[in-house]
């Protein structure tokens, strides 16, 4: 049984949308058990203080992974392990031995570093955090900085991985880290409180490592601690991360600011902003990311061999299909955005004016859902190609517009009763105390739909013109996303005196019926419009997924 297990993790996928449908089921099993995590959390402490708290103590570890960990990115590692595989094994071997080496020395030193400055950062950082909350903040953000490490190592592990195509190993990891946080939440928590599920962070992060070592031990690629590692081949790897340790550090650096604003306003809007973004990121796990990360180690391959017209080809195709399932999915969320608030987060502690104005929030980040998805492809598309400037230059403005608009958005809330009163009745929250918080979302948002629209334009002059290429796509999902929100919409005030939604159950019962009849709709719009997407989607499904032949990572079925 052991052996049937490892030899199903190691089998290498073939093709763009089997890799994709892959990473994107994994992907949703993820993302459910962090809505299971992120239940828990809201139901056991509701949208205040100590969320508030628990969701801060995250921010300088995340920065120091987002920052150090980039330096060895993916990104960056997959092409020059792929390059060097391609040469000589052994080669590739020593590549990854150097860098890990000298990795995980910077992150362990910068942890340190951190550790002491703990006391003089967070201050300055979350000013509106109350002193009784302070002790519990330093506490929780140094326990955490054991989590970068861990993340960090388990990110090198990702890109041999991710080059011979082992998808699967690398898509258990983010399951096994929510694992380890509910472990955290149901065994932990009740002895030690909060910092119960810290250590259950912890506990996930170790697992998001463990579980591709078997595989890296089999293959020969397992790296050990070496002061002797070559640091000219670090240097240059950290060399061509720079553009995007850069960008990542203007993003989170960004979300940072927001959240420092969040805390200067009502208790709980730090939980509110935190549990809406992750909802939101749902989709973009889901299809964005799942998209992205199966088409860059083809494209860095294509560039390699100077076959741009494939590269192209390429591009296009995942392209096509991030909006395709992107576009539905927004409207869908936005539609159904008070069903999904209550659905996952509306229990306990969690009040009823908490999940109105999440649900409020929600909707603002899903705005730009379909943009955060394109984002993440064409930054990839740019990495392939060595080109990492143009995106950090795109990312660092945007960074700055999403902190001056949110900013403004805020203060408009704040000063402007006519701007406050448009959001607060559109969305439905005119007598909901801290509706503030939705100016962060909405800065946010255009942040993120100005970086997506400079890429898209950026990669037309770049690698050749692909906008009539997915202008058929964009009509076709648009068309039948648009019928399938209304008809979802209609079908919602139809059940509202049918069921029960004061219930759980009942809520639940809504919503599912409701999309699961503005899905239908939009499927027979799409088949109607003869969608290339829908095909691609039932050839690819047809080719029994987890059952694919194990064949080279080249291998591109479109």
């Amino acid at each position: 049984m052991v052996k049937k297990i490892f030899t199903f993790l190691h089998k290498e996928i073939s093709g763009l949308h089997q890799a994709a449908y892959l990473l994107a089921f994994f992907a949703l099993l993820s993302q459910v058990l962090g809505l299971v995590r992120d239940r828990m959390l809201a139901h056991h402490f509701g949208a205040g203080a100590v969320l508030d708290v628990y969701y801060a103590s995250f921010r300088i570890p995340d920065f120091i992974f987002v920052t150090i960990a980039s330096l060895a990115s993916l990104s960056v590692l997959v092409p020059l392990l792929i390059e060097k595989m391609n040469k000589d094994p052994e080669e590739g071997k020593r590549f990854i031995q150097s860098i890990f080496s000298f990795f995980f020395t910077v992150m362990v030193g910068t942890s340190v570093v951190a550790w002491f400055l703990m006391p003089y950062i967070l201050p300055k950082i979350f000013p509106g955090i109350g002193s009784g909350q302070f002790d519990d903040l330093l506490k929780f953000s140094r326990i955490l900085l054991l989590s970068p490490i861990l993340l960090g190592i388990s990110n090198i592990y990702a890109s041999v991985t991710q080059a011979l195509g082992r998808f699967l190993i690398y898509a258990l990891s983010p399951i096994l880290y929510n694992v380890g946080i509910i472990i955290g939440i149901v065994f932990l928590a009740p002895l030690w409180g909060l910092q119960g599920v810290i250590y259950g962070v912890l506990i996930g992060a170790f697992l998001h490592m463990i579980i591709q070592i078997p595989f890296l031990l089999k293959e020969g690629f397992l790296p050990k601690l070496s002061y002797r590692f070559h640091l000219k081949t670090a240097l240059r790897v950290f060399s061509l991360s720079v553009p995007r340790t850069i960008a990542l550090a203007a993003t989170h650096i960004s979300v940072i600011i927001l959240l420092s604003i969040a805390s200067l306003l009502e208790v709980g809007s730090i939980a509110i902003f935190n549990l809406s973004f992750n909802l939101q990121s749902v989709p973009l796990s889901i299809i964005g990311v799942s998209y992205s990360l199966a088409a860059f180690p083809t494209l860095s391959r294509l560039y390699a061999e100077s076959k741009m017209k494939d590269f192209l080809d390429h591009l296009i195709v995942s392209l096509r299909h991030i909006i395709f399932w992107s576009v539905p999915a927004a409207v869908l969320f936005i539609v159904l955005r008070a069903q999904i608030v209550r659905t996952v987060l509306g229990s306990g502690e969690f009040t009823w004016d908490a999940t109105r104005l999440t649900a409020a929030t929600l909707a603002l980040f899903v705005v730009s859902a379909v943009f955060q998805g394109v984002i993440l492809l064409l930054v990839r598309a740019f990495y392939a190609v060595g080109k990492t400037w143009k995106p950090l230059l795109v990312n660092v403005f945007s960074a700055l517009l999403t902190i001056v608009s949110a900013y403004g958005f805020v203060y408009l809330f704040k000063t402007a009763p006519s701007f406050r009163f448009f959001f607060e009745s559109l969305l439905r929250v005119s007598d909901v105390p801290g509706t503030e918080v939705l100016g962060l979302a909405l800065g946010f948002s255009l942040g993120s739909i100005l970086n997506g629209v400079v890429l898209w334009f950026l990669c037309r002059k770049d690698f050749g013109p692909f906008t009539r290429y997915v202008r058929r796509t964009i009509f076709e999902t648009v068309s039948a996303s648009v019928l399938m929100g209304f008809t979802t919409y209609l079908m919602l005030n139809l059940l509202d005196g049918v069921f029960n939604v004061d219930t759980l159950l009942g809520i639940f019962l809504q919503g599912l019926i409701s999309g699961i009849v503005g899905i239908v709709v939009a499927i027979i719009v799409l088949r109607l419009l003869k969608s290339r997407e829908l095909m691609d989607m039932k050839t690819s499904l047809s080719k029994r997924l987890f059952k694919t032949a194990v064949v080279g990572p080249d291998a591109d079925v479109m």
